[in-house]
């Protein structure tokens, strides 16, 4: 109840009040001419603050759809707007009201944090736009007109949890940023750990949490794993405090305990990490090295557009909600509305992507297989290497 009053509260103090999908009135239409008019799409991602690496890779994703697909979803040219999330639901709420108010978005993508997600989704729900965002996402009560082409944000604990069981000979411990994101993405690993009789080394079987975003030392709290006795660590962090969690993990008196994480090395942040990743292991949907068409193409296509950086699962997810847009979005002809593109996307079947095969479940999320990932030399690189496959999550 406290995070619905205070996200009612960001809501309020932008002044936004949307009367039914006025703000997206400019439906989509031929011109006399025949020709497909243009439709506006809204990106929001944080392209500033602890997850600006994640936000990018968002935006980098979704544009290399367009640009392999000349610009256009649905065959209608598209005119991107962007906004900026910065680092949660104060900085978010504004953007996304821009994006709606005053750019007058059909639909809109991308978001990192899920507490931006909680906060912006009342919004476009009121307005009738639908949501196809492609990170992480907690669990929400009304979904219509949202969905997520990533993942729930509690999946990636759930899908290692048994591994790690089954591995470590004795408890491990958990720690994580102490926000929303934090809570699901350990919490997914917690939950199900305990569930399969895993042992918890931490104090009365509880997380211990960051303070998010201000820890950048994170040497004490490595200090109490080692006086609790863990023979392993699982954790969740992202952006600059991965980079400040692992390089500092490895000078601790822990540095020898096993690492477990979700994207702790994912993306840009694995060349700031260093050897200080080198064996740390993660669980992701989806990793470069997949054998499948779809991923050989995506892959081929990003090198292409950005030589010096590796393809990752933010990229991906947010390259496949393109592709759903581009397919619900054809599937609505001649009548594109926020309306019918959210109901189209609710029609969709099979999704072909770099990951694999996927599809919506019941919760809006991709139902997913997930893989066991570990950091070693690719080369002169370091690179997250594909071990095995975990689960198949979602419902």
């Amino acid at each position: 109840m406290f995070l619905q009053r205070r996200l009612l509260s960001i809501a309020l103090a932008t002044g936004l009040v949307l009367a039914g999908a006025g703000c997206a009135k400019d439906d989509a239409k031929s011109d006399s001419a025949g020709a497909a008019s243009t439709l506006k799409i809204g990106f929001l991602g944080s392209l500033s603050g602890t997850y600006q690496a994640v936000g990018t890779d968002l935006k980098n994703g979704f544009e290399l759809y367009l640009k392999t697909h000349d610009g256009k979803l649905g065959g209608h040219p598209i005119d991107l707007k962007v906004g900026d999330e910065g680092d949660g639901a104060q900085t978010a709420v504004p953007a996304a009201t821009k994006l709606v108010k005053e750019d007058g978005v059909i639909a809109m993508t991308g978001i990192v944090g899920g507490g931006s997600v909680a906060a912006v989704a009342p919004l476009l729900a009121q307005a009738k736009i639908p949501l196809i965002g492609s990170n992480g996402r907690p669990e929400l009560k009304d979904l219509n007109g949202v969905w997520t082409t990533s993942f729930m944000s509690s999946d990636p604990g759930q899908s290692i949890a048994q591994y790690i069981k089954d591995k470590v000979n004795g408890p491990v411990f958990a720690i994580g940023p102490d926000y929303q994101g934090g809570y699901d993405e350990v919490g997914g690993f917690t939950n199900e750990f305990a569930k399969i009789g895993g042992q918890s080394a931490n104090t009365g079987g509880k997380t211990l949490w960051t303070p998010f975003p201000a820890t950048t030392n994170f040497l004490p709290y490595f200090s109490q794993i080692k006086s609790s006795g863990a023979k392993a660590v699982y954790t969740f962090y992202a952006g600059k405090a991965a980079i400040d969690f692992v390089k500092q993990y490895k000078q601790s008196d822990i540095k020898d305990l096993p690492l477990y994480g979700a994207f702790l090395t994912e993306g840009s942040v694995l060349q700031a990490e260093g050897d200080a990743a080198k064996d740390v292991f993660t669980t992701c949907n989806y990793s470069p090295d997949l054998d499948n068409e779809e991923n050989r193409k995506f892959v081929a296509a990003w090198r292409a557009q950005f030589p010096d950086a590796t393809p990752t699962t933010y990229a991906v997810a947010s390259y496949d909600a393109a592709a759903v847009l581009d397919r619900a979005i054809a599937a609505a002809g001649s009548n594109v509305t926020a309306e019918t593109i959210n109901e189209q996307v609710g029609k969709l079947g099979q999704i072909s992507s770099p990951r694999g095969q996927w599809q919506f479940g019941k919760n809006h999320a991709p139902v997913q297989k997930w893989y066991l990932r570990q950091v070693r030399a690719d080369g002169r690189a370091l690179a997250n290497t594909l071990v095995q496959d975990l689960a198949t999550v979602g419902q």
